[in-house]
C-alpha cells in the first residue's frame, strides 16, 4: 500500500509538471466518458429499468393481429374482466377506463385526465404513495356507486396544490362533483399519464368496455400467454362483437415496454455505439500522448532500470498513471453526463418512451462511469506501460542515433493509432452526413396541406351532458360560431379526428354493386365544410358539401386521390358507398337519423400525410361531422399570426356557452405537432447527437494527429537540421513531413470507407439516410483530409523554419 501511495504522489507530481500534456489527455476522457455515461444513462432508464412496478417484465398488453400483420387493441366488459382474471397463466389483473375530467381554478375551467382504475390496481402496481393511500377495495363496492375520494399524480399536486403535505383529506372538485383527495402518487407512478386516479365501478353492462392490463404468473412466456389466453378472447368476441374487430386475428400479448423498445431500442444502441468510438478515439488520443511523453522519459526509465526497479514497478508507475488520468476523466466526465443526459431527455421523442422512466443519474450508472474508466484506463495505459517499461540501455547511451531516425517503432506504433482514430471518426462523420442528409429530406417532405398558422383546439364533452344527437351537434355548431368570433381568427372548422399529420378511423367501407373485398378500409373523417379551405388542401374533382348540407348531415362524401385510384379507377364522383362500423352507439357515438347509410361521393381532394411523415398515404374519406358525433371534437382555427396567442381568447369563448367546458388536449399549432411524431422527432435526435459526436470526434483525431507531427518534429530536429545543412530547402522539410503523416492519414481513410460501407446498413435500419451515398463518402473524405492538413500544417511549419546551427547543437 505503500508503494502504491508512493506511486501515485510520483504520478500527481509528473502531471502537474507536464500540464498540457495532463490538460488534454484528460479532456479527451472527459468527453469519452462523459458521452458515453450519458447515453448509458438514457439507455439504462428507458430500456433497463424503465418502471417503478413490482415484476414489470412479467406485466403485459394484449393486441390482436390480423391477418395483415396489423395490432389493435380491444376492451372488455366488466363480466370478461371477471373471468380473464382467474386464467390459469394470470397471476392478477386490473381494469382501467379514462376521461377528460374539469378542474375549476382561476377563470378558465382546468382540463386534466382522469384515469378510473379497480380497486386492487395500486396493489398491483405495488408502488407506495407518497402521501396518504391508493385504491381500496371499500372505494368500489359491487353493486353500488364508487365512494367519492381521489388520488392525485404527484405533478399535479406539485402544480396545484404547490406540494402541500397537508392536502389529505381536502375536497376536490371534478366536472359538478366534490371528491375527497385520500393520497397523492409516487413521483414515478404515471400510469396513463393520469392527473387524476378514481375508483372504477365495474358493471355487466355489455355496452361497456375497459382496457385490461395482466400480471403472468412466473414461467409463463408470452408464447404460452397465447395459448392459454386466445381462446378466451375468442370466446369474448363472439359474446361481444362491437367491441372487437371485424374479420379473422389471433392474440399476441406483448410486454410493458415492447412497443417503446421497438421504437427507440435501435436509435439509442446507435448512438451508444457512437460515443464508444468516441471514447477510443479519445483513448487513442491520450495513448499517443503517453507514449510521447514515455519517450521523453527514457532516460529516466532507464536509470531506474539500472539501479534496480523491475519491470513490474515501471509498468504499475505507469498504469497508476493511466488510472489517475482515467479516474479524473470520469469524475468530470460525470459533471458533462449531467448536464448532457437533461440534453438528450428534452430531445427524445415524447411518446416514444415511458414517461415512468427516470433518466438521470443514479448508482447503476455511477458504477457503470467508474467501471469505464477503469477500463479505459487500462485500454490506453497498458500498451504504452510495455512498450515503455523495457528500456534498451545500449539504445539510450545512443541517444543522438535515436534522434536522427525518430524511432522508427514509436512511429510505427503512432501511425497506427492515427489511422485507428482517422477510420473511426470517418464513420462517426459519414454517419452523421447520413442522418443530417436523411433528416433534410425529411423537413422537405410534402404534406398535401399548410400547417402554418393553425390551431386544434380539444373540446371534451362532460359524461352526460349533450345526451342526444340534436344537442350535440347543436352545442358543437354553437362553440364554432363563438370560435369564428374571436378577434384575430381568420376561420375555423371542426375536426372531430381528421387533425393532421395522424388521423382517421380506420373501418371497413361496402361499395355498392360491388362485392365486398378482403381489407378494404379506408380512413373516415368527421369534419365540417370549412376543414378543406382551413388546411388549403386542394379540390382535384367535384365539389366539397356546403354549410347547409353539414347542418342537415347530408349523407355525402369526399375520397382522396389515392382512395379514387384503389377503388374507383373509372371515376369516383357519384359512386356509393357505406361504412358498416358508423351505428349509434349512445352516449359516446351519436348518429343522425337519415334515408339510409349509403354515402354518395361528391368531391376528389389532394393526398395529405395522415400516417406519419414516411409511411405511404392509405385510402381517406371525409364526410360531414354531423353524420356521428361522439364526445369528443376538435376546432381547427387559422389565424393570420401565432394562433397559440388566440388560446385564452377562444376559452373565454368556448366557456361562455358551457361555463364547466375546459379546452383539452395537446393544444399547439400543427407545425409542432409534426415536429412531435416521433419520426420527425427520432430523426432529429439522431441529427443533432450523431452531428456533435462527429464534431468532437474530429477534434480529437485533429489533437491527436496534431500531436503526433509535432512530436516526430520534435524528435526529428536532428535529421531536419542536417538535410538544411546540406542543402534542404524549407519546402523539402515540409514535404517531408507532410508524406510521413500521409501513411497514416491514408491509411485510415481507406480503412474508414471500408468500415462506412460494411455499417452502413446497420445504419440504415435506425436513421433516414445511407453512408454508402457516394456524395457523403467523398465529402467526408475531403473535410478529413482538410482537418488532417491543418493539423499538421503548424508543426510542418514549425519544421521547416528550423535553424541547422541550432539543430546541430541541440545533442
Amino acid at each position: 500500500m505503500n508503494t502504491l501511495l508512493q506511486d501515485l504522489r510520483y504520478c500527481v507530481r509528473q502531471l502537474i509538471k507536464t500540464p498540457a500534456f495532463s490538460l488534454t489527455a484528460i479532456v479527451s476522457l472527459t468527453l469519452g466518458i462523459g458521452a458515453t455515461t450519458a447515453v448509458f444513462s438514457v439507455i439504462y432508464a428507458i430500456l433497463m429499468n424503465p418502471y417503478p412496478y413490482a415484476a414489470p417484465d412479467r406485466m403485459i398488453h394484449m393486441r390482436l393481429l390480423d391477418s395483415a400483420g396489423h395490432e389493435g387493441g380491444f376492451g372488455l366488459t366488466g363480466g370478461q374482466y371477471q373471468s380473464i382474471k382467474k386464467s390459469a397463466a394470470v397471476e392478477d389483473a386490473f381494469a382501467e377506463d379514462d376521461w377528460n375530467l374539469t378542474l375549476t381554478a382561476g377563470d378558465l375551467p382546468e382540463d386534466v385526465n382522469g384515469v378510473y382504475l379497480t380497486s386492487n390496481a395500486f396493489q398491483f402496481f405495488g408502488v407506495p404513495t407518497a402521501l396518504g393511500r391508493g385504491l381500496l377495495a371499500s372505494d368500489a363496492i359491487d353493486g353500488r356507486d364508487p365512494q367519492p375520494i381521489v388520488v392525485l399524480s404527484y405533478k399535479l399536486w406539485q402544480r396545484y396544490f404547490g406540494s402541500n403535505p397537508s392536502v389529505i383529506g381536502k375536497p376536490l372538485q371534478l366536472v359538478r362533483k366534490t371528491y375527497t383527495i385520500v393520497g397523492v402518487a409516487a413521483p414515478r407512478f404515471t400510469w396513463g399519464d393520469g392527473d387524476v386516479y378514481l375508483p372504477l365501478k365495474i358493471t355487466q353492462d355489455r355496452t361497456r368496455a375497459f382496457y385490461v392490463g395482466l400480471r403472468l404468473k412466473p414461467g409463463v412466456s408470452h408464447q404460452a400467454a397465447d395459448a392459454a389466453l386466445e381462446p378466451l378472447v375468442k370466446q369474448f368476441r363472439a359474446e361481444t362483437p362491437t367491441h372487437f374487430p371485424t374479420g379473422q386475428f389471433k392474440l399476441h400479448v406483448v410486454g410493458l415496454n415492447e412497443d417503446f423498445v421497438k421504437r427507440l431500442g435501435g436509435t439509442l444502441y446507435l448512438l451508444f455505439c457512437a460515443v464508444a468510438f468516441l471514447l477510443l478515439i479519445g483513448c487513442g488520443n491520450v495513448s499517443i500522448l503517453q507514449l510521447a511523453r514515455g519517450t521523453s522519459r527514457q532516460h529516466e526509465f532507464a536509470l531506474r532500470a539500472a539501479i534496480g526497479a523491475n519491470r513490474l514497478r515501471l509498468v504499475r508507475q505507469m498504469l497508476v498513471e493511466a488510472l489517475l488520468l482515467s479516474l479524473t476523466g470520469a469524475g468530470l466526465g460525470i459533471l458533462l453526463a449531467n448536464r448532457l443526459t437533461r440534453i438528450i431527455a428534452d430531445l427524445l421523442p415524447k411518446y416514444s418512451f415511458p414517461h415512468e422512466a427516470a433518466i438521470q443519474l443514479n448508482l447503476p450508472v455511477l458504477l457503470f462511469s467508474v467501471a469505464l474508466a477503469i477500463v479505459s484506463g487500462i485500454l490506453f495505459g497498458l500498451w504504452p506501460s510495455l512498450q515503455l517499461s523495457r528500456p534498451d540501455l545500449v539504445q539510450i547511451m545512443q541517444a543522438s542515433t535515436r534522434r536522427v531516425t525518430g524511432g522508427l517503432r514509436g512511429r510505427t506504433i503512432n501511425t497506427a493509432l492515427i489511422a485507428g482514430q482517422i477510420a473511426l471518426t470517418l464513420v462517426m462523420v459519414a454517419g452523421a452526413g447520413a442522418t443530417m442528409r436523411g433528416f433534410l429530406r425529411l423537413l422537405q417532405t410534402p404534406l398535401g396541406y399548410d400547417p402554418h398558422n393553425v390551431m386544434s383546439v380539444g373540446i371534451p364533452v362532460h359524461d352526460g351532458a349533450y345526451p342526444t344527437w340534436a344537442a350535440r351537434s347543436g352545442y358543437f355548431e354553437q362553440l364554432l360560431r363563438r370560435t369564428r368570433d374571436v378577434p384575430g381568427v381568420a376561420t375555423a372548422a371542426i375536426s372531430t379526428n381528421a387533425t393532421p399529420p395522424a388521423n382517421g378511423w380506420n373501418t371497413p367501407i361496402e361499395i355498392m354493386g360491388e362485392s365486398p373485398r378482403d381489407n378494404q378500409k379506408v380512413r373516415v373523417n368527421f369534419v365540417s365544410q370549412g376543414y378543406f379551405p382551413i388546411l388549403r388542401i386542394p379540390l382535384e374533382q367535384g365539389r366539397l358539401w356546403d354549410e347547409a348540407e353539414n347542418h342537415h348531415a347530408a349523407r355525402v362524401a369526399v375520397i382522396n386521390e389515392t382512395m379514387a385510384r384503389r377503388y374507383f379507377p373509372v371515376g369516383a364522383i357519384g359512386n356509393s358507398l357505406r361504412v358498416p362500423e358508423m351505428k349509434n352507439q349512445p352516449p359516446f357515438m351519436l348518429t343522425a337519423a337519415g334515408d339510409g347509410p349509403w354515402l354518395q361521393i361528391i368531391g376528389v381532394i389532394g393526398d395529405k400525410r395522415d400516417d406519419g411523415l414516411r409511411d405511404p398515404i392509405l385510402p381517406e374519406m371525409f364526410v360531414p361531422y354531423t353524420l356521428s358525433v361522439g364526445v369528443w371534437t376538435q376546432i381547427l382555427v387559422r389565424s393570420q399570426t401565432s394562433p397559440l396567442g388566440l388560446l385564452h381568447a377562444i376559452g373565454k369563448q368556448v366557456n361562455s356557452v358551457d361555463a364547466e367546458q375546459q379546452i383539452s388536449g395537446h393544444v399547439q399549432d400543427l407545425e409542432h405537432w409534426i415536429q412531435d411524431q416521433p419520426e420527425w422527432e427520432q430523426e432529429h435526435l439522431t441529427t443533432w447527437l450523431f452531428g456533435a459526436f462527429a464534431i468532437l470526434a474530429l477534434a480529437l483525431a485533429a489533437t491527436g494527429l496534431y500531436s503526433v507531427v509535432a512530436f516526430s518534429v520534435a524528435q526529428r530536429t536532428n535529421e531536419f537540421g542536417i538535410r538544411m545543412a546540406l542543402g534542404a530547402q524549407p519546402k523539402d522539410v515540409l514535404r517531408v513531413v507532410f508524406t510521413s503523416a500521409v501513411v497514416s492519414v491514408g491509411s485510415g481513410l481507406i480503412a474508414g470507407v471500408i468500415l462506412t460501407l460494411g455499417l452502413s446498413n446497420v445504419l440504415a435500419k435506425w436513421a433516414e439516410g445511407s453512408s454508402r451515398d457516394t456524395l457523403i463518402l467523398l465529402g467526408t473524405t475531403m473535410l478529413l483530409t482538410f482537418v488532417a492538413a491543418l493539423a499538421c500544417a503548424v508543426p510542418a511549419r514549425r519544421a521547416s523554419t528550423i535553424d541547422p546551427v541550432q539543430a546541430l547543437r541541440y545533442e
